[in-house]
């Protein structure tokens, strides 16, 4: 592990903390060996021996120290264990992976907090009294912190009425994006430009899941008014096998959808496929290509707008 400081004066800082806590530990634990029976390793004994005697400390309390050490141990292993089992079990589909999330997060708190308590108790510590007044003091939280509560509602919420989870893209507020983490109190959003939107779970309101179904990618292809219409219709039912073929990303279609608007220069036709929504853009370029090169092979004009000016020569009085 490497630490990094963030000036030259920090660093000599905590440089010379860490010397002054170790020397006070070696006075603390070498001092009866080294000065025994003088009023120096009495006096050290009396103030810094009181804090950094390790040694009497491990040979009074050996049996509680291993008592805890087992209790760590033990609880990491059915932290684990747990753990494990969940992500095995949730690894069904998108929805039941945002569940595992939440439930992981429940458990390594729950393991910590059992712990702590475990290991009080080892040492002594009474705690049916520490959690009466743990629980008073978690009442007396509760009225400071009910954004906090609010937002641990709403997320358990947002996961078992299963409105979203991870992978979805949805919009909030004008911001549009990819769920990349479901959180108990945030959720966060990652947009097409990598700009990630961290959001209190009570304050995502009107959400819109855009997930849920296919979405449509359109292809208008404009066509001059010269074109039969008949001959080009049979070309493209022809064509549109070919093209499902050509983009893999296409799930229902592509579909002659007959003509969308007669322009001023051009008969516009449309062309529709259904994708998944995250597809959407990329499967609408690869129309675009398609058709352009559907028209080439085919020989079938499309126009673009032109300017036609009628210069009228006046011819002089004198003429």
């Amino acid at each position: 592990m490497k630490f990094k400081f963030k000036s030259k004066k920090q660093m000599i800082s905590t440089i010379v903390v860490s010397s002054i806590i170790l020397i006070c530990i070696l006075l603390a634990v070498l001092s009866p060996i080294i000065f025994a029976g003088t009023d120096f390793a009495n006096f050290i004994a009396s103030t810094l021996g009181e804090f950094f005697d390790f040694i009497s400390f491990i040979s009074n309390n050996y049996v509680t120290i291993l008592k805890s050490a087992t209790i760590i141990f033990f609880m990491w292993i059915i932290s684990k264990v747990l753990r494990f089992v969940i992500a095995f079990v949730t690894k069904i589909n998108k929805k039941s992976e945002t569940v595992g999330i939440i439930l992981n997060s429940i458990i390594k708190y729950a393991a910590v907090l059992i712990m702590v308590f475990l290991i009080l108790s080892a040492w002594g510590v009474e705690t049916p009294t520490l959690l009466a007044g743990a629980g008073i003091l978690g009442l007396a939280l509760s009225f400071g912190a009910q954004s906090l509560i609010e937002d641990v509602i709403s997320g358990l919420f947002i996961i078992f009425e299963k409105d979203f989870s991870v992978g979805d893209i949805i919009e909030v507020d004008g911001f549009r994006g990819s769920v990349i983490a479901i959180g108990i109190r945030t959720t966060k959003l990652e947009d097409i430009s990598g700009d990630v939107k961290i959001i209190n779970n009570s304050e995502i309101r009107g959400a819109v899941n855009t997930s849920n179904n296919l979405h449509p990618a359109i292809c208008d292809l404009s066509v001059s008014y010269d074109t039969n219409l008949e001959v080009l219709e049979a070309l493209i039912h022809e064509e549109l096998p070919k093209i499902k073929k050509a983009i893999p990303d296409i799930i229902e279609g592509p579909f002659y959808k007959g003509v969308q608007n007669l322009a001023d220069s051009a008969v516009i036709i449309r062309i529709l496929a259904r994708v998944e929504e995250h597809k959407k853009y990329q499967v609408v370029r690869d129309l675009n290509r398609e058709m352009k090169i559907f028209c080439e092979k085919n020989k079938i004009n499309i126009p673009f707008n032109q300017l036609v000016v009628h210069v009228q020569n006046e011819m002089s009085k004198d003429e």
